[in-house]
């Protein structure tokens, strides 16, 4: 391919992901941006947290029964001559995980937050992560047409908790039963409101000047002096839009919308493929990767398996941060030191997917996997270095698992094995007992890996309770010293998964004792060390 269709490939690539606290509207706003995508012909509903037809990306089974995103769904589509990879993150805090390290492979977010409830929980600790990882920020205020709090507090709460400066791009007029529609500061046009759930509305006028008496004829009087005086305040009160201030994260655009009833999406995605980044460089540990290298580059972020429980099919999922992606050409798997050919590559729309040969930087493939990848691997054209960032947290919830049906102690095990690549929890083996532990970061993903270990695997297991306050990794150089490091803390002695060390601490004094006892070891509570 020639240098410059390979550069226009890039430059029209946007990754992204969306973020939220749970029941903000976050996979409701996924599913309208396909929508508008022309990536889906119509939308399932979500009402009240019960799934009346199955959203488009929430495609494992426990997901349609509980009417949560428990996995990150990949999605891409074509608009406007821009290719859109959209990656649907798990709200639930209990599914964190998922969601810190989808965030390694995106380019930059959308925070959904909704109206009524504003900041939430989770939704601080997520934006948390992304300031950390200094990705751009756009926010899109959900559900406007119920009632919620006044636009003014709630950008003064972002500001406040979220700690970011932001700049409002469109401006609600009215809300609730009042809701009038949406006037795009950015685009200086007025959208009107006209409630439709399943089609794509176009209704809007163009109203290039405030004072025009149309405005006053299309929303009332009322609402038109209100709206005029908001405006007034905002260009007072925030900053002017810049690109470059989005771009290294001084300013955060905020739009206002109701996903359900498709309004303000469309606003949102045609600004989004304006201003959002292209592929963004990445770390190594040699050197940074720019994009525009020819070289193909690739890390994956993710291990799913059973995508298609039939077919028992695992996928890897890879983020191409260089060169071009060719389907059965050979690439070097960096921690293996072995190069490997894939024929079956694929992209994305939830849980469909179709054969792609070749793929450019921002493009995520599924890679069809027999046991070979971890999260983090790095694939290159021969170059030894690895993506660096892509971390394991410190579980907070553990618990002894068992077999419960005798007969299937083959397929538990491949089931244990397979669900802990995918990094949705992580395997501790007590060396004195030889028995196993598994940790989580939330209590919910018990749940999750007894129903997919008996739906997808046909096994059965069952879990006891352990006293654990905190797992930390135990760096010590001096062989020696490890080994010692292991008789004396036998007792809360454990290897994980990759057979790394692991101290297994029944309370903050047992930390501090070790510490003590051990000064020349390091405790890590992130396994990325």
């Amino acid at each position: 391919m020639s240098a410059p269709d390979f550069q226009s490939e890039i430059f029209r690539r946007r990754t992204f992901g969306i973020i939220s606290h749970p029941d903000a509207g976050k996979t409701t706003l996924t599913e309208k941006l396909l929508l508008f995508g022309g990536a889906i012909q119509e939308a399932g509903a979500v009402k009240s947290n019960k799934i009346k037809k199955s959203t488009t990306s929430d495609f494992m089974e426990i997901e349609k029964q509980r009417g949560i995103s428990v996995a990150t769904s990949v999605m891409g589509f074509e608009y406007q001559g821009c290719k859109v990879n959209i990656l649907d993150t798990p709200g639930h805090k209990d599914f964190a995980e998922d969601t810190y390290r989808t965030l390694t492979a995106v380019d930059s977010v959308i925070v959904v937050i909704d109206v009524a409830k504003g900041v939430e929980a989770q939704t601080e600790r997520l934006v948390e992560v992304c300031t950390m990882r200094s990705i751009p920020i756009i926010v899109f205020i959900n559900k406007l047409d119920r009632f919620g709090k006044d636009a003014i507090d709630l950008l003064d709460e972002v500001e406040q908790r979220l700690k970011l400066k932001v700049t409002p791009l469109s401006w609600p007029i009215g809300m609730g039963p009042h809701f009038k529609g949406v006037y795009s500061i950015y685009k200086k046009d007025l959208k009107l409101f006209r409630p439709s759930s399943t089609t794509v509305s176009e209704e809007w006028a163009s109203i290039q000047n405030l004072e025009d008496p149309e405005l006053d004829r299309q929303v009332g009087a009322d609402f038109a002096d209100a709206l005029r005086e908001d405006l007034e305040m905002v260009s007072a009160v925030y900053p002017e839009f810049k690109r470059e201030d989005y771009l290294t994260q001084k300013v955060c655009p905020v739009f206002f919308g109701s996903a359900v009833n498709n309004f303000g999406v469309k606003e949102l995605l045609e600004t989004f493929i304006e201003i959002a980044p292209m592929p963004l460089p990445a770390k190594t540990d040699l050197r940074v990767v720019e994009p525009t290298e020819n070289k193909f580059t690739g890390f994956v972020f993710k291990i799913h398996a059973n995508i298609d429980p039939k077919h028992r099919d695992r996928i890897a999922f890879v983020k191409i941060v260089s060169g071009t992606f060719h389907r059965n050409q050979n690439y070097l798997h960096v921690r293996q030191e072995r190069m490997m050919k894939f024929s079956s590559v694929t992209a994305f729309m939830a849980s469909k997917k179709s054969t792609v040969d070749e793929a450019y930087p921002g493009d995520i493939v599924g890679l069809h996997d027999t046991g070979n990848f971890r999260i983090g691997d790095t694939l290159t054209e021969g170059e030894k270095m690895n993506i660096m960032g892509i971390p394991s947290f410190s579980p907070e919830n553990f618990r002894y698992i068992e077999n419960a049906d005798p007969l299937k102690q083959k397929q538990l095990a491949k089931g244990i094995d397979q669900l802990m690549d995918e990094g949705v929890a992580q395997l501790f083996v007590h060396q004195m007992t030889n028995r196993k532990i598994i940790g989580t970061v939330g209590p919910l993903q018990f749940e999750v890996i007894q129903h997919r270990l008996e739906h997808e695997y046909g096994a059965k297991c069952k879990w006891e309770p352990i006293n654990i306050y905190k797992a930390c990794w135990v760096e010590l150089s001096d062989p020696k010293e490890l080994e010692d490091f292991r008789r004396k803390k036998l007792r809360s002695f454990a290897l994980d998964k990759h057979q790394r060390p692991v101290f297994l601490a029944d309370s903050a004094y047992a930390i501090q004792m070790a510490q003590e006892d051990f000064p020349n070891a390091k405790f890590h509570f992130i396994s990325d060390f």
